[in-house]
């Protein structure tokens, strides 16, 4: 499948990929929006000499932050309505400047109380390469 040709989704199969979602670099100005938005304002997303108290470089984006990335990336392909579940594990932190990949592929078709129903690994990853978070999603088909 070509990147920007994802199908109808009722119409996808296991292997399809979702185009990924990127956003970032992440810096300063982002972090303190999503915790203003979140109204999480731990210290050590936001507050240099904290984060450095905690033995981190520098402040580093919320764990959540990337989750609401992937939460684009599905819902740019389908309606909000059809996102039956996800759930995500956290794997690493994000660093501030760091950009975000949210990626995720069909890896299952399944049949729940008669309907069709994708399950989607999602992740994101940095530009550096580090897995941040990684889970499934499941996706109403009919």
């Amino acid at each position: 499948m070509t990147e920007g040709a994802l199908p109808n989704v009722s119409m996808w199969k296991v292997g399809d990929q979702l185009p990924q979602h990127v956003q970032g670099p992440i810096d300063r100005t982002t972090l303190a929006l999503f915790a203003g938005a979140s109204n999480d304002h731990n210290p050590v997303h936001i507050d240099s000499d904290v984060a450095k108290e905690t033995g981190r470089d520098d402040v580093f984006a919320h764990g959540m932050l990337s989750m609401a990335y992937l939460a684009q990336l599905l819902t740019r392909w389908v309606p909000q309505s059809r996102l039956l579940r996800w759930s995500v594990r956290f794997t690493a932190i994000t660093p501030l400047h760091a950009t975000v990949r949210a990626s995720g592929t069909v890896t299952e078709i399944l049949e729940e109380n008669g309907r069709r129903v994708a399950q989607i690994a999602v992740n994101t990853m940095t530009d550096g390469g580090t897995l941040t978070l990684e889970g499934l999603a499941f996706v109403l088909m009919d």
